[in-house]
């Protein structure tokens, strides 16, 4: 897939220079200003700066439309713990880089990009392909190289059909990786009931364990992986949800061979002052030789409140139970939103260890005791 990327870029700018004259282009961004304080031993100040330009365009063809994307990820950042040096870090990757084409009742896109679905929000079992942290105000992740087509019928139902390729490092919810260059697939089918919406998830890929071994250790081993889910959200004076998934792995490296998540949820808006809204999940994660056995179990729970106090002011908290480690996360966030700035004020309080499952590894921050400033400029 990283081979497309040039096509892409052929694609996307040639695009762009015909429709500079159609004023059908755009030029977005982000800046995103942060600092961090940690009061947990080592005591750790870090301050970044991240960048992300975008640019976009849409082609009318007749009754189709020809769509593209392409973004960077630019940032750095410096921390310091007490030692006498400052540790300093920076990268520069593409974010996002695709196009698409879609009518009235499909889409194809192509490249660099976010695949994302279910119905849970915090802790999720179909979180495949992305590491959205439910904490982080900018829904920031990173994307997946693939070719992802959708249909969708008029009573609503729709039919997704998606192929990855060249997606080396571990995403979602992984601990290995895929394969090197190998061709990952899958698909997903949402009908929709009476009180919301029903959907079955299915997705293949060649797991590489040696990835993550000690070189000596390395056998030359893949694992075929197979993933199938169930989710639904219905809605029956509350919002409720669950999502169901099992991935079944075949290697003789492994002696729990099958994984097993459920998630059930609720939220629902009280009539206090601006109105509060709250969401609960709880998660129940096995691993065992065979499908549905339990010789290994987690058990996960999150509770979310947010509450508006005016057009610019918003308050909202996430508290995470780990109840198998009997371990509590705690986050809250003030946040000020403006037509092109927004600022955000967080708190957190958790275990030393971060043993939250999926999030990006820069979530590793909020271990310990702490706060973060954050701005936040869109043009």
């Amino acid at each position: 897939m990283k081979k497309l990327i040039p096509i892409l870029a052929f694609l996307f700018f040639s695009g762009s220079s015909i429709l500079l004259s159609g004023q059908n282009i755009g030029l977005d961004g982000q800046v995103i200003s942060w600092s961090t304080i940690n009061l947990q031993e080592p005591f750790n100040i870090q301050g970044g700066l991240r960048y992300i330009p975008e640019v976009n365009f849409n082609i009318p063809i007749g009754n189709l439309s020809l769509e593209g994307e392409g973004s960077l990820n630019i940032w750095g950042s410096a921390a310091y713990d007490g030692s006498d040096s400052i540790a300093y870090d920076n990268k520069l990757d593409l974010y996002r880089a695709w196009v698409k084409l879609s009518g009235d009742q499909f889409e194809i896109r192509a490249g660099l990009q976010k695949i994302n679905f279910g119905s849970a929000n915090m802790i999720r079992p179909l979180m495949w392909f992305d590491q959205i942290d439910p904490r982080d105000p900018l829904g920031l992740t990173k994307g997946v190289y693939g070719l992802l087509g959708r249909y969708y019928f008029l009573n609503n139902a729709n039919i997704w059909l998606w192929g990855l390729y060249g997606n080396n490092d571990p995403k979602g919810l992984e601990i290995f990786p895929s394969k090197e260059n190998s061709f990952e697939y899958g698909g997903r089918v949402q009908l929709p009931i009476s009180i919301g919406e029903i959907a079955a998830s299915y997705h293949h890929r060649q797991a590489d364990p040696d990835a993550i071994l000690p070189t000596p250790m390395q056998i030359g081993e893949t694992c075929p992986e197979n993933r199938y889910a169930l989710d639904a959200k219905v809605d029956i004076g509350v919002g409720a949800w669950f999502e169901a998934a099992l991935i079944q792995k075949n290697s003789d490296l492994l002696t729990l061979d099958n994984t097993t998540m459920l998630n059930v949820g609720l939220d629902y808006s009280f009539a206090i002052g601006n109105g509060l809204s709250i969401m609960g999940e709880a998660l129940y994660y096995m691993q065992g030789e065979e499908a549905f056995q339990t010789e290994q179990d987690v058990i996960f729970g999150g509770l979310s409140l947010n509450y508006p106090i005016n057009i610019i002011h918003n308050i909202s908290a996430i508290v995470f139970i780990d109840a198998s480690n009997k371990e509590l996360y705690r986050f809250i966030n003030w946040s000020m939103t403006y037509d092109k700035w927004a600022f955000y004020s967080m708190a957190f309080w958790n275990p030393d260890k971060y043993r939250l499952p999926g999030f990006e590894q820069e979530a590793n921050i909020f271990s310990g005791v702490g706060f973060q400033l954050m701005a936040v400029f869109n043009y």
